[in-house]
């Protein structure tokens, strides 16, 4: 695709740089700057790496002729979100002595640091390495994280479904030596040497030089719960579950969630469903989905580059002919499956095999000791006990597993000693917002340091109409890239500028149907005023336990979105 026309500039970058190694090693030896150079900041988000600065001191530091306060976020990958003690302990340990003091929980099952100097990132990584864990791939023009559902009744099923995430995200982790050379002081590779042995030059079979045209995400979920956002993936797999056991898995292609203000040829997409396939195909599926996209996504226009694209460019029958083609698996017809929410499971849950499950709920997945709760050191004093495990949420929240019935007493003790029951309303369990300002060079306005003041207002609201009980699902981000998934929510918060935001409306309740565009550059008072008798009708006119975004589509306030250009369209509320 776009063969004719010129690649863009990171194309050229990733071309230079010799499988990701740039002059990243010569730069972390520069002390002169807190920064690293452009074109490394292109690569280092391979590695699992973006540089920021504190924009709340941006200005200041301006003035006084200083260069910005640069500093770095790395992230962890966590492949389907399983976490042991140990490696939590860890994470606890290197956000209080090399980042700001607090770990972050993303929408993506992963770790964030925030606040990393540059000269930490290497004995950081260096940390996160020693834990089994790393951040190659994290972030980049590659596969990411790789999300699964983090807890199931059917303990079989989950043992299975998370096996199967660890493993494609083994394969299609980039082949490179540069992460190991670079951060872990690692034996470099020199294609020279390797030819004299007659050993074949370092190379990425999969990825080829120049990687994927852009970022690219997936994950796997297990029906009823769509935690994970199944449909927002660029690549999907639904469990099928027949007689108790793991039968394969439907296929979804083409999510994604990233878009750009008033450039109506970006736009959310979700994924659709092209067929079955018994897990042992996974791995096959996954490489030439991955390959595909490779070769026929976008390379000139990195705002044109996603997965979604290239479907709706090609076609997706041309595209499902090729994937078969190129993975030698014959898609069969997808399988029925239902979802019924997106939000992690409250309070205790018992698994069939008789172990407890706990969700600590950690607000847009800030993990911080507050005046009001102690969430890090309670955290700590729980993984300190070796108990159990640490499930990461795509709610951004951190489940305790696999807790036996004579170890629960002790959990329980340190979840109340701590303060850390979730006491919180449904609204605010259902709420999700990016990092947004100050460290988010992207972010047009404030996200996750607002939205919980703004809830306070939106549960005031609920609580006068009956409603306190709903758990509509609620997300924001400081700006349209869309990380918190706020084009699947029933209440969306986009960034527009300082203190506004674009507010959405009408998506499905089970991530099924995107929202629409209600009212552009709202004010918070903008915001509440538009919702509250929306509320009120709701809390009058819904049917039976339907959900709130299906009520807007139903009674026609929300025109519902058949595709994702039509989320620009500003729905025309009726009343």
């Amino acid at each position: 695709m776009s063969k004719d026309k010129p690649l863009s500039e990171v194309e050229g970058i990733k071309s230079r740089s010799r499988l990701l190694r740039g002059t990243l090693a010569e730069g972390l030896q520069d002390l002169v700057t807190g920064a690293i150079a452009d074109d490394d900041t292109q690569l280092s988000k391979f590695h699992g790496i973006y540089m920021q600065d504190d924009r709340d001191v941006r200005a200041e530091r301006r003035k006084q002729k200083l260069e910005p306060a640069y500093s770095f976020m790395i992230r962890a990958r966590v492949p389907a979100g399983l976490c042991t003690p140990a490696q939590w302990l860890a994470m606890d340990q290197l956000a209080r002595t090399h980042a700001n003091g607090s770990l972050r929980l993303t929408t993506r099952q992963a770790f964030q640091f925030h606040g990393v100097i540059k000269t930490k990132l290497k004995a950081t990584i260096a940390g996160i390495n020693e834990t089994l864990l790393d951040t190659l791939a994290a972030c980049g023009d590659v596969n990411r994280n790789v999300m699964a559902t983090p807890v199931a009744e059917n303990t079989r099923v989950h043992a299975a479904v998370a096996d199967w995430a660890q493993k494609v995200s083994d394969h299609l982790t980039p082949r490179t030596g540069a992460y190991h050379e670079i951060w872990l002081d690692g034996e470099k590779i020199v294609e020279a040497d390797s030819l004299a042995v007659g050993v074949a030059p370092e190379a990425e079979p999969i990825y080829g030089s120049t990687y994927l045209p852009r970022k690219f995400k997936m994950a796997l979920v297990i029906p009823p719960s769509n935690d994970v956002d199944i449909f927002a993936q660029d690549l999907g797999f639904i469990a099928i579950v027949e007689q108790g056991e793991l039968a394969g898995f439907n296929v979804t292609v083409g999510g994604g969630m990233g878009m750009a203000h008033g450039l109506a040829e970006t736009y959310p997409r979700l994924g659709d469903v092209i067929g079955f396939v018994a897990p042992e195909d996974l791995i096959a599926i996954s490489e030439a989905v991955v390959t595909t996209q490779r070769d026929h996504g976008d390379r000139s226009n990195r705002k044109h580059a996603r997965l979604k694209y290239t479907i709706d460019d090609l076609g997706l029958d041309w595209f499902k002919g090729e994937v078969e083609a190129r993975s030698g698996v014959t898609l069969a017809p997808a399988r029925p499956s239902e979802f019924s929410h997106r939000d992690d499971p409250a309070g205790w849950l018992r698994d069939d095999a008789g172990f407890w499950h706990y969700t600590v709920f950690a607000e847009n997945g800030r993990v911080a000791d507050t005046e009001s709760r102690a969430l890090m050191s309670g955290l700590r004093a729980l993984a300190e006990t070796g108990i159990g495990e640490f499930r990461l949420t795509a709610n951004q929240n951190v489940i305790l597993s696999n807790i036996s019935d004579a170890d629960k007493p002790a959990v329980e003790a340190i979840i109340e000693d701590y303060g850390l029951e979730q006491g919180v309303t449904p609204l605010r369990l259902n709420a999700m917002a990016c990092v947004g300002f100050p460290t988010c060079g992207l972010a047009m306005a404030e996200s996750e340091r607002y939205l919980p003041s703004l809830v306070d207002r939106l549960d005031d609201i609920l609580l006068r109409h009956g409603l306190e009980d709903e758990p509509i699902v609620i997300r924001m981000t400081g700006c349209p890239n869309g990380c918190a998934r706020p084009y699947v929510a029933e209440i969306g918060l986009v960034g527009k500028s300082a203190d506004r935001y674009n507010l959405f409306l009408g998506g499905g309740f089970d991530g099924r149907r995107l929202n629409r565009l209600h009212l552009e550059s709202a004010t918070e008072e903008d915001i509440l005023q538009t919702l509250e008798p929306l509320i009120g009708d709701f809390a009058a006119e819904r049917q039976g336990d339907e959900p709130f975004g299906d009520f807007l589509v139903r009674v026609g306030h929300v025109k519902p979105v058949a595709a994702g250009p039509q989320v620009h369209q500003i729905s025309g509320a009726t009343s």
